[in-house]
């Protein structure tokens, strides 16, 4: 038997903030209403979707556990993009024939941008 990853959920201190943030900047769909506890974004590439949950009071938020990454052709003018909208990654790193940015989203998870998916095999 095998499982598919279909879905993360993420915990937010406000779920239509961390919401709109992923439908603004990285193309999710949703209504942003609450159903079930949720707000359910689609992934309009047929990629993972993400599941807003709210966060208790006692969950600490920005430890380094997880890291959402998002694959982009161009990392620069990916970065340009999301300037303009007012989300700013970090510096581009040049790795194994593709590069990286890094940022984090409203309720300080990690975030990165990354051409890996498209480099030319060696």
């Amino acid at each position: 038997m095998r499982a598919s990853l279909s879905s993360i959920m993420l915990y937010a201190k406000d779920m239509q903030r961390t919401a709109a943030f992923y439908q603004q900047h990285f193309g999710f769909s949703g209504s942003g209403d609450v159903v079930e506890g949720l707000i359910e974004l689609t992934a309009n590439d047929g990629g993972c979707n993400l599941l807003i949950h709210q966060a208790a009071k006692s969950l600490k938020f920005g430890q380094a556990t997880v890291k959402l990454m998002f694959s982009v052709q161009d990392v620069a003018a990916f970065k340009v993009l999301s300037a303009a909208q007012g989300l700013h990654f970090g510096s581009t790193h040049q790795a194994n024939g593709y590069s990286f940015a890094n940022a984090k989203d409203p309720d300080q998870n990690n975030i990165c941008i990354s051409s890996r998916a498209f480099r030319t095999p060696a």
